[in-house]
């Protein structure tokens, strides 16, 4: 028996990279770095923004990369190899590497990442979509003709 999933209905067309997207970020959701995503209130005419916050203790600026590739937002976090000359009696604070995706809806833009204090700020607008309406000429075909050329 197959699996029907609600991106499968007839009525979704083109949707199926989506799910599969879905799956992956589903996946590799393993809580590290713990994170925030805040809406913040439009204000002076600017778009909707949203931003993410990721706890990144103990990491560099060049230890941290943010790309953008499609629609999905990754970032990555490599942290230095272990000094030899440290000795730990206790270890509680993670620096261990991670990568943490984002799905990003269409039409998102990226404006900036800042690292300060330990955290990782990225913020992101949300843009009005542009409204339209589009009317698709119907071409009108002799059924008669057709069914001439079939024979």
């Amino acid at each position: 028996m197959s699996r029907l999933t609600s991106l499968q209905s007839p009525f979704l067309l083109g949707f199926d990279g989506l799910e599969r997207v879905l799956d992956r970020v589903a996946k590799s959701a393993d809580g590290y770095p713990p994170y925030n995503i805040e809406r913040l209130a439009p204000k002076d005419g600017e778009p909707e923004r949203l931003r993410i916050t990721l706890a990144v203790a103990g990491f560099a600026p060049d230890q941290i990369e943010v790309t953008l590739e499609k629609n999905e937002l990754v970032i990555r976090g490599r942290p230095p190899a272990e000094r030899e000359d440290r000795q730990f009696l206790h270890r509680g604070i993670a620096a261990r590497q991670f990568t943490r995706a984002f799905v990003l809806a269409e039409g998102m833009e990226v404006l900036g990442a800042d690292l300060a204090t330990g955290l990782l700020v990225v913020d992101l607008a949300r843009p009005e979509p542009k409204r339209s309406v589009q009317r698709i000429a119907i071409r009108a075909r002799d059924e008669n003709r057709r069914i001439a050329e079939k024979e």
